[in-house]
């Protein structure tokens, strides 16, 4: 990887972790269904006109579409809007790992090779102190939205394989067409749970922060975040592009720091070790026996040279990060 890519990667982790504060400052000002579908509708249009088509079958672009907009990302707003810190939320989005692993090896029938289930459980465990962190500061209110964002994770997780099944030939352009697909379902939930008072009031008060928190997630973090990676995905195997999500939460619990003056416990700390350790040793692909650290498939003497295998699109496609 280049300079230049790799300052790329850095920066398309720093979009996605400043994005969680960025959703903390939205969520002051619009209910939590309708930031969602506001955030998908910024999203979509006007890129769904120039894009072109997902390049997949509609139905995974329509279950994409309810995954991981209407569940993950309502869940996900719901969970900080009921007191989940911004940095924290950024953090348990990780275990999302986790849950691309199980819903793999129950649905896909994938093996979890046994340093990957080592890293998972060091991840799990990572999740455990950050709920014993969240417990021991703010009691059954704050493990509610914590679970509502431990539920956001699990979403995520499904959708990534949703994401794998697709197989879809461009991030950017999935990302866009997924994007459509929230709006309409959020509003309609939005006007039953949250009221239509409530939307009506959020939609004409004006107030800087709160549009600019919108176009930063809708555009920043979307569109700019998963063009960059959708960037580099196409010039770099998935296994040295995705392993920069993990500066994602360090991002995110950083800028909630300075920005949002959220403490960083000890245990919280500790949870974050945790987590982006066990993620590490998840994400980390031994070499296979005689090839060489260059990636070129080694052979002994009187060996016919072998192809190395077609690169999936679907590895690509799934990173162990998406955006919130």
């Amino acid at each position: 990887m280049t300079g230049r890519h790799f300052g790329l990667a850095v920066l398309v982790a720093a979009i996605w972790g400043v994005n969680f504060v960025a959703i903390d400052a939205g969520l002051s000002h619009y209910p939590p269904l309708l930031f969602t579908a506001l955030r998908f509708l910024v999203a979509a249009v006007p890129a769904v006109f120039l894009v072109g088509r997902p390049g997949v079958p509609w139905r995974y672009v329509l279950a994409g579409g309810l995954v991981l907009g209407a569940v993950q990302f309502g869940l996900l707003f719901e969970g900080m809007k009921a007191g989940m810190p911004a940095g924290l939320s950024s953090l348990v989005q990780q275990g999302q790992a986790v849950f691309t692993a199980v819903f793999a090896a129950t649905l896909l029938r994938e093996r979890i090779a046994p340093r990957r289930l080592l890293g998972l459980g060091v991840a799990v465990a990572g999740m455990v102190v950050a709920a014993l962190d969240q417990a021991s500061r703010g009691g059954a209110a704050p493990l509610g939205a914590f679970a509502l964002v431990v539920g956001a994770a699990a979403a995520f997780g499904f959708s990534n394989i949703i994401t794998r099944k697709a197989a879809p030939p461009d991030a950017l352009r999935w990302m866009v067409w997924v994007s459509v697909v929230p709006p309409v379902p959020l509003a309609a939930l939005s006007l039953l749970v949250e009221g239509p008072r409530a939307d009506l009031r959020a939609l004409t008060t004006v107030s800087p922060s709160a549009v600019g928190s919108l176009l930063y997630v809708g555009w920043g973090a979307t569109l700019v975040g998963f063009g960059l990676w959708g960037h580099l995905l196409r010039r770099h195997d998935a296994s040295v592009v995705a392993p920069f999500s993990l500066l994602v939460p360090v991002f995110g619990m950083s800028s909630a720091w300075l920005l949002r003056g959220e403490a960083l416990s000890p245990l919280a700390g500790a949870a974050a070790g945790l987590v982006i350790s066990g993620i590490a040793i998840a994400s980390v692909t031994r070499l296979p026996r005689g090839r060489r650290a260059d990636g070129r498939a080694g052979r002994g003497a009187g060996e016919p040279a072998r192809m190395p295998p077609p690169r999936r699109a679907a590895d690509a496609a799934v990173s162990p990060v998406r955006p919130s």
